[in-house]
């Protein structure tokens, strides 16, 4: 008669991987990493609140004529115009993430750093919509688009690094000459406020026109994943 041991779980020390993520040695490989599935799920949430934020700041004219819908028009303008940027980051945030293999605990801490900056647009929205004409509140708006555009450039960065051998991605970011100009031009604008607000304005508005076409670089070449 065989006596039969009972079962006892393999156990195994945990595995460690890049940037301090610790999972059970047992687990999958591709378990090492977040999902970047969550990681996207998370950041579209965040931008449609920002974006919901911004709605529920408009404001109707008082009067029912031209000269009414005049008097809202600048709060209006400057909705579209954030609305357009929330919508490019959005659009290009999508497709990086959609290229990307691998999270690390920086590119989490750097999508999160994204998200900080994009959170202040509903803010300077509403302060230049009701002091469009002043230097303060249009160079605030640039402040607070550069710093989302820099913080887009820093979560591109984490990404290579989290995937260094992954060269679609290197391959599809490129030299990143639109990026560049675009805080080049926040720049600008930012440092033209004191002259004029709306040299600020249109400086912003032509960032947005740069990236009216959706960016195609990630899509022609890298392989998207699947689910």
């Amino acid at each position: 008669m065989r006596v039969l041991s009972p079962a006892v779980p393999s156990c195994r020390y945990p595995r460690e991987v890049a940037d301090g993520v610790t999972v059970p040695g047992n687990a999958p490989k591709d378990s090492a990493v977040m999902d970047a599935h969550r990681l996207e799920a998370f950041s579209d949430s965040v931008m449609a609140v920002i974006i919901t934020i911004m709605a529920f700041n408009l404001k109707t004219p008082i009067t029912a004529n031209w000269h009414g819908l005049e008097g809202r028009l600048p709060s209006l303008l400057v909705y579209i115009l954030s609305f357009s940027s929330i919508g490019i980051y959005w659009n290009n945030h999508h497709h990086l993430l959609r290229a990307t293999k691998r999270i690390s605990s920086a590119v989490m801490w750097a999508n999160l750093h994204l998200l900080f900056w994009l959170s202040l647009i509903p803010f300077a929205t509403s302060w230049v919509g009701t002091k469009h004409g002043d230097w303060l509140p249009a160079s605030i708006y640039g402040v607070v688009t550069l710093g989302a555009a820099l913080a887009y450039f820093v979560l591109v960065r984490s990404i290579l690094r989290a995937n260094p051998d992954d060269h679609s991605i290197a391959n599809a970011v490129g030299t990143d000459v639109k990026g560049m100009a675009s805080m080049a031009m926040y720049v600008i604008g930012v440092g033209l406020a004191y002259l004029s607000p709306y040299l600020s304005y249109a400086c912003y508005a032509v960032v947005s026109v740069m990236w009216f076409v959706p960016e195609r670089r990630f899509a022609k070449n890298t392989p998207s994943r699947s689910g």
